[in-house]
């Protein structure tokens, strides 16, 4: 019986949630990118992945072209296919990979954006309140500038996940990608929002629901959602008047602002969880930036 792209769609999502470990957000996003594949190969009358040729990835890149989508989103869309035909391949279910010479368009750099250090504390200063929901607030947005961590990973955290006790620097441990954890330190001022978030604010919300081992609950008494951590940033960020702000914003911070005051590239490519540190190396540029944009102002024969 001919394995349909459908049905392989589908063997390669379960492998990649059950085996590689994949968090739920990414294996919908493979599915959301691999559905406009499969409707293509459909409409091209392709009923055997075993029998996708070279042209059918080539009419379904020709497809993503002329939806106007932006080079990332190709490049984005490309990669799920190229993971669905290694997969077709490593599972000896074809022999050959239709897709290996298909290659991303070419991206523009996009320097990641940062604010600095005083938008930064104006919005820690802005953050939260008395009730448990503000102290809530201020231990998030503590928390996303002390560890750089995603959204999704700092929702994700377990009261079991931070440091208790009195030392001066402790360790938080933050599930990234791929369900890879690494520690990553945090300071006296987020260790402080997180003591009085757990002792005055969260058995306040933990009875109004099942938070469980949750350590950011929500109004309800449930695990914080993205959403409603998005919303918090977005809402404080608008009364701190600074413009442009989500909670990765955070993490670009994090990373420049490490790197303007001395840190290796490397320790900062490990705090952030990055797999290649090439990607660390583009906040490099942020902060060549920020002493070219010094230097014009500063020295009197720079212009």
């Amino acid at each position: 019986m001919a394995l349909t792209p459908a049905r392989a769609v589908e063997r390669l999502l379960r492998q990649l949630a059950i085996e590689r470990g994949l968090s739920p957000h990414t294996v919908a996003a493979y599915r959301r990118d691999l559905a406009g594949y499969v409707a293509v190969l459909e409409a091209r009358g392709v009923a055997d992945a075993v029998a996708i040729a070279p042209e059918d990835v080539a009419a379904y890149r020709a497809a993503l072209a002329d939806r106007g989508l932006a080079a990332s989103s190709v490049a984005r869309h490309l990669s799920a296919v190229k993971a669905l035909h290694r997969w077709l391949v490593e599972e000896r279910i074809a022999a050959d990979d239709p897709a290996r010479d298909q290659r991303p368009p070419k991206q523009p750099m996009r320097l990641p954006k940062a604010i600095s250090v005083s938008q930064v504390q104006a919005m820690l200063e802005r953050a939260g309140g008395d009730d448990p929901q503000g102290l809530r607030d201020r231990a998030l947005l503590e928390l996303l500038y002390a560890t750089g961590a995603r959204i999704s990973e700092l929702v994700a955290l377990d009261v079991d996940d931070v440091p208790t006790g009195d030392e001066e620097l402790g360790l938080v441990r933050v599930t990234g990608k791929g369900a890879k954890q690494r520690l990553v330190p945090v300071g006296s001022y987020a260790r402080a929002a997180l003591e009085v978030w757990l002792v005055r604010g969260r058995p306040g919300l933990a009875a109004k629901g099942r938070g469980g081992p949750a350590l950011l609950l929500g109004a309800r008494g449930g695990r914080l959602t993205r959403q409603a951590a998005w919303d918090v940033v977005q809402r404080v960020a608008e009364a701190a008047e600074v413009p442009h702000v989500s909670p990765h914003t955070f993490r670009h911070s994090f990373a420049t602002h490490l790197l303007e005051g001395g840190a290796d590239v490397r320790v900062v490519q490990e705090l952030l969880g990055h797999a290649s540190v090439a990607t660390t190396q583009l906040y490099t540029h942020v902060t060549a930036d920020t002493l070219r944009d010094m230097y014009t102002s500063a020295h009197p024969r720079a212009r």
